[in-house]
């Protein structure tokens, strides 16, 4: 039997609860804020995941991210939390780049804002302790939101003249008679173009976003991981010559439909696969130069 001023279970377990229910009731009012604030720049960036294939790897960022967060969730519980009003400031900024660019009607700069809203929020809530912690899932959200048009253009132009200068490079080497202007390569049967979407940004996002992800989960040197980032863009400029390259060959000796049908469509996945081997023999390579190195330094 209890004494007259001992706690019963309810009392006992009433400050936790309401604590509890009052973390979820803010939670929620936060959530709805968001989806208020951004409901359109989030509606607006999912088409353009479903529409544009250069970002369609957009959807997959959010939930890798998550994931992330999840596998450290017992990492993140051993961290004491230190609220920061500091973190207030990256709300505010974030605010102003999502007026900004809503008025402006810059999307990248509304998209942006998102992020920079989770830092501060993070910040406020928990402290800059879980933020580093987190700093990864919540630096990898920036490879969703897809790189401006003037960017892209900026980018693509000199990778049609790279990939078409390849191309033409590897037909001579086999003795095919081509001639080229500009991105337009000519041979003796087919006139190939090499337009924006032949010019190897799609391959490059995805490889360089596979190349940081992949660097993390299996590389804890620093430096090994940004060799795996950089050599993401050699890789995807050479290989997508040989596809043009390809492209070219089978026009001469097969057939010019089928070359610009059928073996377009497929070797675009046979080429991705390839980048993807010669991305994980780079990382074999960085193992077993950094095992001599070891070896030579324990010698």
């Amino acid at each position: 039997m209890l004494a007259p001023n001992e706690p019963g279970p309810a009392a006992i377990s009433a400050p936790g609860g309401s604590r509890l229910g009052a973390g979820w009731i803010q939670s929620s009012i936060i959530l709805g804020l968001i989806l208020v604030l951004y409901h359109r720049v989030f509606a607006l960036l999912f088409k353009q995941w479903r529409t544009d294939p250069n970002f369609s790897h957009g959807f997959f960022v959010p939930l890798l991210s998550a994931y992330l967060v999840w596998q450290s969730r017992e990492k993140l519980a051993r961290i004491p939390r230190q609220p920061s009003l500091l973190g207030l400031i990256l709300v505010a900024f974030s605010m102003a780049m999502l007026v900004l660019g809503v008025l402006g009607a810059e999307l990248f700069t509304s998209r942006v804002s998102f992020v920079v809203l989770l830092a501060g929020l993070i910040v406020y809530f928990f402290g800059w302790a879980h933020f580093r912690a987190l700093l990864f899932p919540w630096a990898l959200l920036l490879l969703m939101i897809p790189i401006p048009e003037l960017i892209m253009n900026q980018v693509t132009i000199p990778l049609q003249f790279v990939a078409s200068r390849l191309a033409t490079w590897m037909l001579e080497a086999l003795s095919i008679p081509v001639l080229r202007e500009g991105n337009i390569i000519y041979l003796s049967n087919i006139t190939l173009e090499v337009a924006q979407a032949c010019s190897g940004i799609r391959s490059l996002i995805s490889l360089a976003t596979l190349a940081i992800v992949y660097g993390y989960f299996m590389e804890r040197r620093l430096w090994a991981r940004i060799v795996l980032l950089a050599a993401a863009v050699p890789i995807s400029v050479v290989v997508n010559g040989f596809r043009i390259a390809g492209t070219g060959l089978t026009a001469r000796y097969w057939n010019p439909d089928k070359a610009l049908g059928f073996f377009h469509e497929f070797s675009g996945w046979l080429i991705f696969l390839l980048s993807l081997g010669l991305l994980f023999a780079v990382q074999a390579l960085l193992r077993l130069a950094g095992g001599r190195a070891k070896e030579a330094a324990n010698a």
